[in-house]
């Protein structure tokens, strides 16, 4: 994993026994919250069927991750 909390860099490098590729993702401050966006890219080993199943579940994950911090945001008093 390559980090940088000052420019918000959260990249990682997607390893299993068929394939190998680094996501880039980045943190982007946006009001009193962030946006956080990651880049998906086929790699050629994977067919088409495998990699939309692993773009599925980074897309579950992300959505749960989304609810979670959402839901845990302390409440701002006025």
């Amino acid at each position: 994993m390559r980090t940088n909390a000052e420019f918000g860099i959260l990249d990682h490098d997607y390893v299993d026994d068929t394939a190998a590729w680094c996501v880039p993702a980045r943190v982007v401050p946006n009001g009193d919250g962030a946006d956080f966006m990651i880049t998906f890219h086929q790699p050629p080993s994977l067919t088409e069927m495998v990699f939309k199943q692993q773009a599925d579940l980074v897309d579950t994950e992300l959505a749960t991750l989304k609810e979670i911090l959402e839901t845990a945001r302390p409440a701002v008093s006025a």
